[in-house]
C-alpha cells in the first residue's frame, strides 16, 4: 500500500533538495544549481510518489527507469539518491565533482548506484530512454507482464531538444508507439548564452505531436506537487503513444536575484545569494548540506511500496520458473548473453570455396546462433540487407508487433547508436545495429557514451574500405579505423574472411562492453588456415596465419580484406627466395591486452614488418616498419580498380616487402 504524502514533509523535502543544489556546486566552485532547484518538486514527486523502485536493490529488473538527460543537473539526481538511501552519502554530496567521488559532474552509469545511463552530451539520455522503452516492450512480450511491466521516465530540457539526436529519437519513438515512455520537458527558456529565444523558437509540443506523441500541458505547475503527480499519472495511463509532459519551470527558483537568469544555469551561486535563498526556503542560512533527519525517514517510508513491489515480483519470478518458465533464457537475456553451447552453432566456411563478403558472413552467424541468444535484437539504419542485419524469421518491431526483434531505425544513425545504448543499459536484450562504416561518424557521439559507460552493444559497420567501389570517396572510409581505434573502451574487429567473422561474432557476444565489427561489401576468399586458427587467434587480436619453415625474412601484417593480398604476396615472395610470415591482425585492442611473450612471438623483434591496410597509415608505426596505406581520400570506380590504382595488389605488396628486406630496416621491439 502506498504511503500517504505529508504536506509539511513534502515542503521540507523540496527545500532540502534546493539547498543541496546550491551547496554542492558552491563547495566544488563548479556545477549547475539552477535546473536542479527548479525541478526539485518534480524530482521529489518522482522519487516519493511515482517511480516504482527499491533503494535496497537499485538494479531490480522490473523497476521503473529514470533518466536525467540534461545531466548537467546531476546534483538533482544525486540528491534524490541520497535522500532515498540509494548508496549516495552526504559525504558523497560534499565531494561533488571531486576526484574519486561518487558524484561526478555528470551522471556515470556503473560509477554511482542508481544511475541508469551516462548523460551529459545533450540529447543522448533522451535517446537512451527510447531504447529502454523498446527493451521493456520486447522483454514484456517475450516473458510476460508478470516479469516485465514498467515505465521509463526521462527529464529533458531545451538543450536536449535543440540537438539533432532528439529529433531522430523522438520520431522513432512516436512511430513505434512506445506508450510506456514519459518525457518531462523542462521548459525553462534559459541556456548558457541567455534566453532560448536567442537561437530557438520551436513550438516543441507541436513538434512532438507531429511525431505522434501525446502532449500533457502542465503550464506553471513546477511547484504544485499534486498537479505534477496527476500529470505524470495521466501520462502513465496513455496507451498507443509516448507522452511529453510540458512543465514551465523557472531556473534558480526561488533565488531573489538569479531566478530566470543564465547565470543560474552554470555558475555556483554567490554565498550571499545562497543565504538569502535559504532564508526564503526556511533552511538554516549558515549551514551547508543540511538534511534534517525526518526527510530521509520520509523517503524511506514512501519507498515501502517499491520494496513491496520488488518482493511481489520475486515471488512471481519464482512461480513462473516453478511452472516451467525458462529461467536460463531469462538470465541470458537479462545479461545480453547466449545460452550454453551456442558456439557450436557458429558456421565454418571451407577454404577455397565460394567467396563471401564478411557482411554476408555476419548474417549467416546471426541466423545460425539467434535461437540460442534469447535477447538478440537486430536492426539497421535503412540498410538492413546491406549490413547483414536481416535476421531470418524476425518480425519487425512495431506498435502492433511489440515483441519484434528486427528494428527498422530508419535513416537515423545517431539515434540508433544511442537507442542501442539505452536498450543494453535496460537489460533483457543484446542490441546489434548496422550501417555503412563511413556513417559511424554520425554515430560517434553515441558510440563514445557507450564506450564510456561500458554497455554491451554490437555495431555492424560494413562497406569498410575503398573496396566498396563506385559510391566514391563520400562513402569510402579511410580515417575511420584509426579514429575509432583511439576510443578507449571500444573493441574494434576487422575480420579477414568468413571464418574470422564467425569468431569475431563469438568475441562480440561474450564481451562486456561495446564491440564494433568492421565488415566488407565485396566478396572475400575464405583463406587457408582460418577454419583451424581463427578460433584461438581472433580473441588474441592477431595471430600467425601463415608461417615459414625457419625464421621469416619479413612479416606481412594485414587486416580485413587485405589479409588475402598478404597471402598472395607471400607466394610471390617465395618464388624469389624470401620467406614471409603472414599475420592476420583483426583487433589492435585485443592484441595489446596479450602477454608480452605472445606479442613477441607473433611479431618477432628484428624482422622487418610491412602492414597492409586500405586505410590511413596513422598508428601503424606502432607495429610496422612500413605500411601500404591510403593517406588520401578514395575515388569512384569499380572496387578492384580503385584498390589496384592505390597500390592494393599482391604484386605491389611483394614489391614493397622486397624493398623492406633489402633496406634491412626493422623495428627493435613490437611493444
Amino acid at each position: 500500500m502506498t504511503a500517504v504524502p505529508d504536506p509539511e514533509l513534502d515542503r521540507l523535502s523540496v527545500a532540502t533538495i534546493r539547498g543541496l543544489a546550491m551547496d554542492a556546486p558552491r563547495a566544488a566552485s563548479s556545477g549547475h544549481p539552477g535546473t536542479a532547484m527548479a525541478l526539485a518538486p518534480l524530482a521529489h514527486v518522482l522519487a516519493t510518489r511515482v517511480l516504482r523502485h527499491d533503494p535496497a536493490d537499485p538494479a531490480w529488473p522490473d523497476r521503473d527507469r529514470f533518466v536525467l538527460s540534461n545531466g548537467h543537473a546531476s546534483i538533482l539526481l544525486y540528491s534524490m539518491l541520497h535522500l532515498s538511501g540509494t548508496g549516495v552519502s552526504l559525504d558523497d554530496l560534499r565531494a561533488f565533482r571531486q576526484w574519486g567521488s561518487r558524484t561526478p559532474g555528470h551522471p556515470e552509469r556503473g560509477h554511482t548506484p542508481g544511475v541508469e545511463v551516462t548523460t551529459g552530451p545533450l540529447g543522448q539520455g533522451f535517446a537512451n530512454a527510447v531504447g529502454m522503452a523498446i527493451a521493456e516492450r520486447v522483454t514484456r512480450s517475450h516473458f510476460g507482464d508478470d516479469l516485465c511491466s514498467h515505465h521509463t521516465f526521462v527529464i529533458a530540457g531545451d538543450g536536449c531538444f535543440e540537438e539533432g539526436i532528439s529529433h531522430e529519437a523522438a520520431s522513432l519513438a512516436g512511430h513505434l508507439g512506445l506508450d510506456r515512455l514519459i518525457c518531462v520537458y523542462d521548459d525553462n527558456h534559459i541556456t548558457i548564452d541567455g534566453p532560448t529565444e536567442l537561437a530557438y523558437t520551436d513550438d516543441v509540443p507541436a513538434r512532438f505531436a507531429a511525431y505522434g506523441w501525446a502532449i500533457e500541458q502542465l503550464g506553471e505547475s513546477a511547484d504544485d506537487l499534486d498537479a505534477i503527480e496527476a500529470g505524470l499519472r495521466r501520462a502513465m495511463a496513455n496507451r498507443g503513444r509516448p507522452t511529453l509532459v510540458v512543465l514551465r519551470s523557472h531556473i534558480g527558483f526561488p533565488s531573489p536575484h538569479m531566478t530566470d537568469t543564465s547565470a543560474a544555469h552554470g555558475d555556483p551561486f554567490p554565498p550571499d545569494e545562497i543565504r538569502l535563498t535559504k532564508e526564503i526556503l526556511g533552511l538554516p542560512p549558515d549551514t551547508s548540506f543540511w538534511v534534517p533527519d525526518e526527510v530521509p525517514a520520509y523517503y524511506a517510508r514512501m519507498a515501502e511500496a517499491g520494496k513491496q513491489a520488488r518482493a511481489e515480483w520475486q515471488e512471481r519470478l519464482g512461480a513462473w520458473e516453478a511452472a516451467g518458465g525458462d529461467r536460463a533464457a531469462w538470465d541470458a537475456a537479462q545479461a545480453g548473453r547466449a545460452l550454453p553451447g551456442w558456439e557450436a552453432k557458429l558456421p565454418t566456411f571451407e577454404a577455397g570455396g565460394e567467396a563471401i563478403a564478411t557482411r554476408a558472413a555476419i548474417k549467416a552467424c546471426l541466423d545460425a546462433t539467434a535461437p540460442l541468444i534469447p535477447g538478440l535484437v537486430a536492426g539497421s539504419a535503412d540498410l538492413t540487407g546491406n549490413t547483414g542485419m536481416a535476421l531470418e524469421g524476425a518480425v519487425a518491431q512495431a506498435a502492433d508487433a511489440p515483441g519484434g526483434t528486427l528494428v527498422h531505425y530508419g535513416i537515423r544513425e545517431h539515434a540508433m547508436g544511442a537507442v542501442m545504448t539505452g536498450m543494453a543499459a535496460h537489460g533483457g536484450v543484446l542490441p546489434v545495429g548496422g550501417t555503412f562504416f563511413v556513417f559511424s561518424d554520425y554515430m560517434r557521439g553515441a558510440v563514445r557514451v557507450a564506450a564510456l559507460s561500458g554497455v554491451h552493444v554490437v555495431y555492424s559497420w560494413t562497406h569498410d574500405s575503398i573496396g566498396l567501389g563506385e559510391d566514391g570517396p563520400t562513402h569510402q572510409p579511410v580515417e575511420h579505423l584509426a579514429a575509432l581505434r583511439a576510443m578507449p573502451g571500444l573493441r574494434l574487429l576487422r575480420p579477414a574472411d568468413a571464418n574470422e567473422t564467425a569468431q569475431c561474432w563469438r568475441v562480440a557476444v561474450q564481451s562486456d562492453g561495446p564491440v564494433a565489427l568492421v565488415l566488407s561489401r565485396q566478396k572475400l576468399p575464405v583463406l587457408d588456415g582460418t577454419a583451424d586458427l581463427a578460433a584461438e587467434g581472433v580473441p588474441r587480436g592477431a595471430y600467425v596465419l601463415a608461417g615459414t619453415d625457419g625464421a621469416p625474412d619479413v612479416v606481412l601484417v594485414g587486416t580485413g580484406s587485405e589479409v588475402a593480398l598478404c597471402m598472395a604476396a607471400r607466394d610471390l615472395l617465395a618464388t624469389g627466395g624470401i620467406a614471409a610470415r603472414v599475420v592476420s591482425f583483426p583487433s589492435w585492442d585485443l592484441f595489446a591486452a596479450q602477454p608480452e611473450d605472445y606479442r613477441a612471438a607473433v611479431l618477432p623483434d628484428g624482422v622487418p614488418r610491412l602492414a597492409v591496410e586500405a586505410a590511413t597509415s596513422f598508428g601503424w608505426e606502432r607495429y610496422a616498419d612500413d605500411s601500404i596505406s591510403i593517406d588520401r581520400f578514395g575515388a569512384s570506380a569499380p572496387g578492384p580498380e580503385v584498390m589496384a590504382h592505390l597500390g592494393f595488389t599482391p604484386d605491389h605488396v611483394a614489391e614493397r616487402a622486397r624493398s623492406l628486406v633489402r633496406s634491412g630496416d626493422a623495428q627493435g621491439t613490437s611493444r
